[in-house]
């Protein structure tokens, strides 16, 4: 007996009390309770009477108030902007967590005001441009280049931010 015991296939019980887990442990939206569900279903089997409903469950959680894409946005998207990622690697992340368009306004919103101070944190992080501790080589710029674009900035911020001279500071209206 070599090998790990299997445990035995989920029904509307352990589901539930699998969801409550994960929604009570995880800052979560609708989507990817749903996308927890399902895999769990698929890795242990469905053994309940009815057939399974990862659905109803996520419906049911959203309107007793457990999950709120809307909030979950607006917290994922201050989250990551604070990382100093740009708009299009929030809106990312947002539609991969299955948050709508409906509950991306607010989110969208404060990414919008906080594009500039997104990019000035990155610029520190990476240490490029007014943070670098002396002047790029070409090669130098465009991987800051990329690392901008690759962290959903735009190119115009990017090259702003890069070519920067160390020690100055940059205001938002220069853009």
């Amino acid at each position: 007996m070599t090998g790990k015991r299997v445990p035995p296939p989920l029904d509307e019980t352990a589901l539930r009390d699998m969801a409550l887990r994960y929604v009570g442990r995880f800052a979560t939206s609708r989507g990817k309770l749903l996308d927890y569900l399902k895999r769990k279903i698929k890795e242990r089997g469905w053994g309940g009477e009815q057939p399974a409903d990862p659905d109803g469950l996520a419906d049911r959680f959203v309107d007793l108030g457990y999950i709120d894409d809307a909030g979950y946005a607006v917290m994922k998207s201050g989250a990551l902007a604070r990382r100093g990622y740009g708009a299009r690697r929030i809106e990312q992340d947002l539609r991969a967590a299955g948050i709508g368009e409906e509950d991306r306004v607010q989110a969208d919103a404060q990414i919008v005001s906080q594009a500039w101070a997104a990019a000035d944190r990155f610029a520190r992080r990476k240490r490029v441009g007014p943070y670098a501790t002396g002047p790029m080589d070409p090669k130098q710029r465009e991987k800051a280049i990329a690392a901008f674009l690759r962290a959903g900035h735009a190119y115009a911020v990017a090259r702003r931010w890069v070519d920067a001279p160390p020690g100055e500071a940059l205001v938002e209206d220069d853009a």
